[in-house]
């Protein structure tokens, strides 16, 4: 017997065993009103009664459903009550500026969008066809009681785009089916420990690879979830003593903010040899690795993937055969970015190009029938990084073939910045590098040629880039130079750029 394997399984599992549990913990302290504490139940009413609502407003299964916000409970049911009901989610980026998000709205079909409170004076006058602020406006799509519309389950149907920074001036909308998502959710579980003692705080952003799948995941599982709306360090500990808290995910950043905050921290840290942090986005320094363990007492365990997988290819946690080790050899061999997780098979290209193949890899890139294929070529998915996978099956990334700067978790297309700064009338010649960075692994570097007798500083140049671009895209610093490397046919050596500011690091990437 084979039966379509869809996300509302998870949905329909959270209802049935776990209905009288408070599932969703709302955060509390945002524009909008909180949602409180929702149980499963209430969750799923909530979400049903959002399929019920764009019923009403007479959209068809398959159209878009968009929503711009942080993390909340509104969030998390739309995720689940676009998809599970035959429907598109499609998260976005709430840093991203308006042009951004407009491309993203027109690129992927959205009929409906929703927008954070906070959003609304950047974003309000996109144009799409229903449009609702998070909140008393957006509950309105919420017809809880409402029987809405069956759908024929389909796990090869698109259940998110995500939308995500690459090679490109212009992000790529990654398709998701139900069947990469349920795989995602069910292999990262695992390999976690994911059960329904636990309890989920996010601190990922949830529109992130759809906070890296662990909603579904976690709701499959009847975990109870505190939402988190932005990163701080001390908040973060203080919910982890409040609720619980005995797994969450971040960013290296992330990981930084809380080990700042522990070291103000009165008493004993929250969660001493409870909690267990999942890392991912650029691997962090060992040292780093080792105060996980040493200072907060958690466990560290590092995952490595991309929007375009779901994100699961690899993970390294700690194993019986490291139990003797002291904390500093540990985080030494947890710094390395892991082996396949079940069901992923790894290899390398001559060129040292990791390769992937599984269940959870994308689709196809939405209405990119050529980045689609180049992606997938040959029947595997090209990820654009270079690294090594040792006799013991350990990946070890080395450096990033394509032009992508990984700051803070976030992806940064180099070719966008140095588009950016093209169009500024003082700038003849750019090239936007990633250069090592204690907080955020790396960070944006520009290497300017001014023409003529333009007179511009770093300062124009940076503030120039926050007015057209999400500032987390823009350059921290701009050196200006009288010509860049380029080889024989004229073409940027980003690789001779790099290099100085790499200089002691072992790997190209941070």
């Amino acid at each position: 017997m084979q039966t379509p394997m869809t996300i509302r399984d998870h949905l329909e599992r959270a209802r049935i065993v776990y209905g009288d549990r408070v599932g969703i913990y709302d955060e509390p302290d945002q524009p909008a009103p909180s949602l409180g504490d929702l149980t499963y139940g209430q969750f799923y009413d909530l979400a049903q009664g959002m399929a019920a609502g764009l019923d009403d407003l007479g959209l068809e299964q398959g159209a878009r459903v968009g929503i711009v916000s942080q993390n909340s409970a509104r969030l998390l049911t739309t995720l689940f009550g676009a998809s599970a009901w035959g429907r598109v989610a499609v998260p976005i980026n709430f840093r991203l500026g308006p042009d951004e998000v407009e491309y993203i709205v027109d690129h992927s079909g959205c009929e409906v969008l929703i927008l954070d409170p906070e959003l609304e004076d950047t974003l309000g006058d996109i144009k799409v066809k229903h449009r609702f602020i998070s909140g008393e406006e957006s509950d309105s799509l919420f017809k809880v009681g409402a029987e809405a519309r069956p759908w024929t389950p389909d796990e090869n149907a698109t259940a998110t785009i995500n939308y995500t920074s690459g090679t490109t001036a212009r992000p790529k909308g990654v398709e998701m089916t139900h069947r990469n998502l349920w795989s995602n959710a069910a292999i990262f579980g695992w390999h976690t420990g994911v059960n329904d003692r636990d309890v989920y705080l996010h601190t990922l952003p949830q529109f992130h690879c759809n906070g890296w799948g662990m909603p579904y995941a976690t709701t499959a599982m009847g975990v109870p979830q505190v939402n988190l709306r932005k990163v701080d360090g001390p908040e973060i500990l203080r919910r982890i003593e409040t609720y619980g808290v005995t797994l969450l995910c971040g960013a290296p950043a992330v990981v930084a903010a809380i080990l700042d905050a522990a070291a103000e921290w009165d008493g004993e840290i929250p969660g001493k040899d409870r909690v267990r942090m999942v890392v991912a986005g650029a691997p962090p320094p060992t040292r780093t690795i080792e105060r996980v363990e040493t200072e907060l007492g958690w466990e560290f365990i590092q995952i490595y993937g991309l929007t375009e997988t779901a994100p699961l290819l690899t993970i390294n946690r700690s194993r019986q055969e490291w139990d003797d080790d002291t904390p500093a050899e540990r985080a030494s061999k947890l710094s390395r970015q892991g082996v396949p997780a079940v069901g992923i098979t790894m290899a390398t290209d001559p060129e040292g190009e990791v390769l992937a193949r599984g269940n959870h890899i994308l689709k196809s890139y939405w209405n990119n029938p050529e980045a689609s294929a180049e992606a997938l070529a040959d029947d595997w998915f090209h990820t654009g990084d270079g690294g090594v996978i040792e006799d013991d099956g350990y990946l070890t990334l080395q450096d990033r073939k394509k032009d992508v700067i990984i700051s803070g978790g976030e992806n940064v297309s180099s070719i966008e910045v140095e588009d950016c700064l093209f169009s500024h009338p003082a700038v003849e010649e750019v090239a936007v590098i990633g250069v090592p960075d204690e907080k955020w692994g790396e960070t944006v570097k520009a290497l300017v040629v001014v023409g003529g007798d333009a007179d511009v500083s770093e300062r124009d140049l940076i503030d120039y880039c926050r007015e057209k671009i999400a500032h987390y895209k823009c350059p921290t610093s701009v050196e200006f130079r009288q010509e860049l490397a380029r080889t024989a046919t004229g073409k940027l050596q980003k690789f001779k750029l790099r290099a100085p500011y790499w200089e002691g690091v072992e790997k190209g990437i941070n």
